[in-house]
């Protein structure tokens, strides 16, 4: 609603929303984020258009002031210099400089979200707004755009899962639940702190008010018809009315995953790459000598560079990719679940959650969503909902 100006929004506020990756053409990457700053652009070509006519010998007079006044706010907004800083921005995001001369049709998906989040950073909008920045980004990526939006001049507003990402940036938490908004200052962690008192102190305000009541109601029942103490009892009537209607605290979901037992106790390791040579192009070495292992108690986290290699290491502990050298092992009765990034691009968005697994695992359907392990990720009403309709998933 804000990047469409749904609610009202000052005309002189510049408002940026970073929600579509970049359509990819022949643009160079680098070209493609200094176009985003539409000023610089419309002066640089106001420029041409001047210059142009000056050398020709068409100028009537005038064009020579109009381009001085064009050097002028050049200067002033720091043109010569913006090659630098978008460099800069798309060095920060991961391109190197080879990637920042390449056509932006050459990227994949998730480079070219990077590419639309450079173009935002270096257009410096009054308002940007900012929808899951860090899911595109690998580590050293999300620690440049940590420190980058800390020296940020103006308003960011910014919908993340990222806690770490939350506590670096944020100087106000704003919480959506139950149809309104709360305003808390400080970072996320003081958020939860914040919250977790008001609840307390909201709940207990709720608690004491309750038994106030019950008190007066219990003089009311008891008097109610006693014409004595008539003038008594719609006096505490009144008091009732007048006071307040308090809420009790709404009870946040608490999410708690069981496990069924019974697993088979497998031998370690269950899972083993040894001494395993990967390349797709042999001038283009992608693993030498990889070693790793795993058993029932490893969890193990995958860092690096996008394009490091994670997910073809992934690829090749599950067996969909073999070594061109090397050994990979796996438990015979092992059973290996994956979660790809490019996940929604494999789901068919037309049926429902119910459908989609019945498909995979068959069974009554009334299994899954009767379930309480699973209960707690979907709304029952959003079980038979298609996929396309929910949050998260398109």
């Amino acid at each position: 609603m804000l990047a469409t100006r749904s609610l009202r929004v000052p005309a002189h506020i510049s408002l940026l929303h970073v929600e579509q990756e970049v359509a990819g053409d022949d643009t160079p990457a680098l070209q493609s984020v200094l176009e985003s700053d539409t000023v610089r652009e419309d002066l640089l070509h106001r420029e041409r258009e001047l210059s142009t006519q000056i050398a020709a010998g068409r100028a009537e007079g005038s064009e020579a002031a109009q381009l001085a006044e064009i050097y002028a706010k050049l200067e002033e907004i720091e043109a010569d210099k913006a090659p630098a800083r978008a460099s800069v921005i798309l060095a920060g995001l991961g391109f190197t400089p080879k990637m920042q001369q390449q056509p932006t049709r050459e990227f994949s998906g998730g480079w070219r979200m990077r590419l639309a989040l450079a173009r935002a950073l270096f257009a410096r909008p009054d308002l940007l707004l900012l929808d899951e920045p860090t899911n595109m980004l690998d580590v050293r990526a999300i620690l440049w755009l940590e420190n980058y939006l800390q020296t940020w001049p103006s308003t960011i507003l910014v919908v993340s899962h990222d806690r770490n990402f939350l506590n670096a940036i944020a100087t106000d938490i704003i919480h959506l639940h139950s149809q309104r908004l709360d305003g808390y200052r400080g970072d996320f962690e003081t958020f939860i702190k914040s919250k977790q008192e008001r609840l307390l102190n909201q709940q207990r305000e709720y608690e004491a008010q309750q038994q106030y009541r019950q008190h007066i109601q219990v003089f009311i029942d008891r008097f109610r018809y006693n014409a004595n103490r008539a003038s008594q009892v719609q006096s505490k009537l009144k008091m009732l009315e007048k006071l307040p209607e308090l809420k009790p605290v709404d009870k946040e979901l608490e999410v708690v995953m069981k496990f069924p037992d019974g697993f088979e106790k497998f031998s370690p390791p269950i899972l083993q790459l040894d001494e395993v040579d990967f390349y797709y192009d042999p001038k283009h070495v992608i693993f030498s000598r990889l070693s790793v292992s795993a058993d029932l108690e490893s969890r193990i986290c995958v860092v690096g560079e996008n394009g490091a290699g994670k997910s073809t290491m992934l690829k090749l502990l599950m067996g969909d990719l073999a070594p061109v050298r090397g050994i990979r092992h796996a438990h015979r009765n092992l059973k290996i679940g994956y979660f790809s990034q490019h996940h929604v691009e494999q789901l068919d968005l037309n049926v429902s959650a119910v459908e989609l697994l019945a498909r995979k695992f068959p069974a009554p359907t009334s299994t899954f969503w009767m379930n309480p392990q699973t209960t707690w990720i979907w709304r029952p009403l959003r079980l038979w909902a298609a996929l396309s309709t929910i949050s998260g998933v398109v």
